[in-house]
């Protein structure tokens, strides 16, 4: 979902720097033009950069030997499940904060997704601290490890493994984590929802095409009727103090950095298409072309999608469902070229899981965590979605 929070005309209230609203008899914020478009552009831009390099770290994350760093893999079953997953989750959300507080609803939420977003945010961080290193670093190696019972009863709970310079990741992590607990600034809210975003489109992976329109598809309804038949994502978008949506101020020229109105994208419009065209990126690898054909055609058709919704609900002033106008664009594109090409039952037939490890058994419970920071943050973000994809390797996010 995509939405302008401050315009007159869709929100009669304006929204302070946590989310809520607050209301104003006197008057109403109208943004200029100029924040108006900066708040777009940077929200694309925002939106562009995960979708990119979550992509290219797929394939990389795709040739891994490692087990314990593999991504999870959906498959159609999953794919089918997901939107009614989903669509339980967030009613149950809407339906938490009616009856019960806001406040503490969000307090327990923070604490949580600080946790989650401080592991996700050390995970993108890794790769590059790993180059900023130099090869005399002293890299110790360390292993927490957590079990339950004893002998032949023991149970691995936690095994958690990781090195000195995950641990000055995490360090780095824990100051923005402590950022966005104490201040729910809109900067920090950023940078987690940006970790969020490049870990799922390059940890969760599509086992095929027809699977990814499956869940491209399912969501498309999802999308379309919590925005247009009801009023549950919209109430939720605006209630849930936590990381799982991209804001930029249209104040921001005015106000500064302690600007208060806010245009809104939801993680679900990057990650869930973001994923499909990181399948596409992957299937142009496995052509062997040295072309990237698919991935651009797709990466274009986002590009176009999220432009389109932009100008319809600035044009109508109401928040829209971002997935009406991204699923077709990036199903509909690559297909077509896909059709130029004679490629098409090559597409179709592609299968991404015949890359990567073999699959391990499914998460029935409480998952034990297993790995470097990747895969913990992997399994913290499978947890947070409310629904559990077959374990054959990453994270969902929806909303």
């Amino acid at each position: 979902m995509t939405e302008a929070e401050p315009v007159p005309a869709a929100v009669p209230n304006a929204t302070d720097s946590n989310g809520t609203e607050v209301l104003n008899a006197t008057a109403k914020f109208v943004a200029t033009p100029e924040g108006t478009a900066l708040a777009y552009g940077s929200l694309v831009v925002m939106a562009l950069l995960p979708i990119f390099f979550g992509a290219l770290r797929s394939v990389t994350c795709s040739k891994s030997k490692n087990s314990a760093d593999a991504p999870e893999t959906i498959t159609s079953r999953d794919a089918a499940r997901f939107p009614i997953i989903a669509s339980c989750t967030l009613f149950g959300l809407y339906l938490f904060f009616k009856v019960f507080s806001q406040e503490y609803i969000n307090l327990l939420l923070s604490v949580y997704f600080f946790v989650l977003g401080v592991l996700a945010l050390a995970h993108t961080m890794s790769p590059a601290m790993s180059r900023i290193f130099p090869e005399s670093f002293p890299n110790k190696q360390y292993q927490l490890l957590f079990t339950q019972g004893s002998g032949e009863s023991k149970e691995e709970i936690v095994n958690y493994e990781f090195d000195t310079k995950n641990l000055v990741c995490l360090l780095i992590s824990s100051v923005v984590g402590v950022w966005y607990l104490l201040k729910k600034h809109w900067i920090a809210n950023n940078v987690f929802g940006l970790a969020f975003a490049l870990n799922g489109v390059e940890l969760l992976h599509l086992n095929n095409v027809s699977t990814g329109c499956i869940l491209l598809g399912g969501l498309f309804i999802y999308d379309v009727f919590w925005v247009f038949g009801t009023n549950v994502m919209v109430t939720v978008a605006k209630s849930f103090e936590a990381p799982i949506k991209l804001v930029f101020p249209q104040d921001l020229l005015e106000k500064g950095l302690e600007a208060s109105n806010f245009a809104m994208l939801g993680l679900g419009d990057i990650v869930i298409p973001g994923i499909f065209i990181a399948l596409l990126l992957r299937f142009d690898v496995s052509l062997k072309k040295n072309s990237r054909t698919y991935f651009y055609s797709s990466f274009l058709a986002y590009i176009f999608g999220l432009g389109l919704t932009i100008f319809v609900m600035h044009t109508f002033k109401h928040a829209q469902p971002a997935l009406l106008y991204l699923v077709p664009a990036c199903v509909g594109f690559p297909v077509v070229v896909a059709l130029c090409k004679g490629e098409l039952t090559e597409m179709f037939s592609y299968e991404s899981s015949e890359e990567v490890l073999p699959a391990s058994p499914r998460i029935t419970s409480f998952p034990t965590v297993s790995g470097s920071p990747a895969s913990l943050a992997a399994s913290m973000e499978t947890m947070a979605t409310g629904s559990s994809p077959r374990h054959r390797r990453v994270l969902p996010t929806s909303m």
